[in-house]
């Protein structure tokens, strides 16, 4: 792996201004090809969720490798089509999408909508009648299924936002015969984010055969299941597994799905291809202990460069580059490592066993390259940490 390493005498001067993002191409190369072999034994197609990172270089690796692009607002869709994604190769989900970005997306000619409710798919009609367009849309089922991943990134079960509720089925078949710039050519699923145990995704395939059976007993002819992504990394160790099994998950769906004759097989996939590729390198600033006792190490990043953890306690293994690269072996100690910025919960890590710290060390957090960047802010008004990359 491509790891960022210390220069040799670790001066100021020869480290990039932190914090900076550090992205190891190679590693990604190896990922998409495991991706692209393994997704291809079934024929099934691939579509990257630009939401996990939009870093042109990033972009760049997944649309060589064949990959198509799955968007959640029209400006990624834009951010497709821009960096070289066919039209026919983009899906548009999200539930609230804005008129502009609906037409837009209808003049790109993409592959499929996603719809999410009963009064988008009104609205998507109106739309494509206006422009003189018919479009094609998949509906996004909300198939009840609970994944074991934390809940601000489960989606699938019965109240979530997300999807048609698969209790309005009959009316959104009902609604689609009276609407005549649209087409129903696909049904789209996805129930959350980092899931680790594959029987979910087993339970998932099990709902929509019975639902995908449904609509054919209705005489609609499905012409491609979307099945999202979802498939979790490990946080707690990266280096033992830095690409996630794709053969256990595609296998599981090809042994779990029915597929009809025809039939095309979907999946978005972000996490997974992107985060074991990344890390955020940040420099110690000061050491402090607490009158309680804790020790707490504040490093120069924060939630502007990677919120995950302060948005829902999301754990990222951390180590001291500087301590590895010592001489002699540092003591083990007990900290926190925080941020810089003016809220409570701007911390990365709490109590956790760490090599004695100091000022000026260099910090590298990892599996960042799946919502580090493409979620930093100015909060505070700190300007946007630069991305560096690593190739053989």
């Amino acid at each position: 792996m491509a790891r960022y390493t210390m220069p040799t005498g670790g001066a100021f001067a020869e480290i990039p201004a932190t914090p900076f993002y550090y992205y190891d191409l190679d590693l990604l190369r190896r990922t998409l090809e495991s991706v692209t072999t393994e997704a291809g034994r079934y024929g099934y197609c691939v579509h990257y969720a630009l939401k996990a990172n939009v870093e042109p270089r990033i972009l760049c690796e997944i649309q060589r490798a064949g990959l198509g692009a799955d968007c959640v607002s029209g400006y990624e869709v834009a951010c497709a089509v821009e960096n070289g994604f066919p039209s026919e190769k983009i899906v548009f989900a999200g539930v609230g999408k804005s008129d502009r970005e609906i037409e837009r997306a209808i003049e790109a000619g993409i592959f499929a909508f996603n719809c999410e409710s009963l009064e988008e798919l009104e609205v998507i009609d109106a739309l494509a009648a206006k422009l003189g367009r018919r479009v094609d849309i998949a509906l996004r089922i909300n198939p009840n299924v609970r994944p074991d991943t934390h809940e601000y990134i489960s989606t699938g079960q019965a109240e979530s936002k997300f999807g048609i509720s698969y209790t309005e089925i009959d009316q959104a078949l009902a609604k689609l015969h009276m609407l005549s710039h649209i087409r129903i050519v696909g049904l789209h699923f996805h129930i959350g984010s980092q899931i680790r145990n594959l029987a979910s995704f087993a339970e998932l395939a099990g709902r929509v055969n019975e639902i995908a059976a449904w609509f054919a007993a209705k005489g609609v002819e499905i012409e491609h299941l979307n099945m999202g992504g979802g498939l979790g990394i490990d946080y707690e160790d990266p280096d033992g597994e830095p690409i996630p099994d794709f053969a256990g998950y595609f296998r599981m769906f090809h042994e779990n799905l029915r597929v009809e004759p025809g039939q095309t097989v979907h999946f978005e996939l972000g996490r997974s291809i992107v985060a074991q590729c990344g890390e955020l390198i940040t420099r110690v600033l000061y050491t402090k202990t607490t009158a309680g006792g804790a020790k707490f190490a504040i490093v120069d990043a924060g939630m502007t460069e990677l919120i995950r953890p302060a948005l829902y306690g999301a754990h990222h293994r951390i180590e001291n580059l500087t301590a590895s690269d010592a001489a002699g072996l540092r003591p083990m100690e007990v900290y926190s490592i925080a941020g810089p910025i003016c809220e409570s919960s701007d911390v990365f890590a709490r109590d956790i066993a760490f090599p004695e710290t100091r000022r000026g060390d260099l910090l590298a957090i990892r599996s960042t390259g799946a919502y580090g960047s493409i979620m930093a802010s100015n909060y505070n008004m700190r300007p946007l940490a630069p991305s560096y990359f690593g190739d053989r």
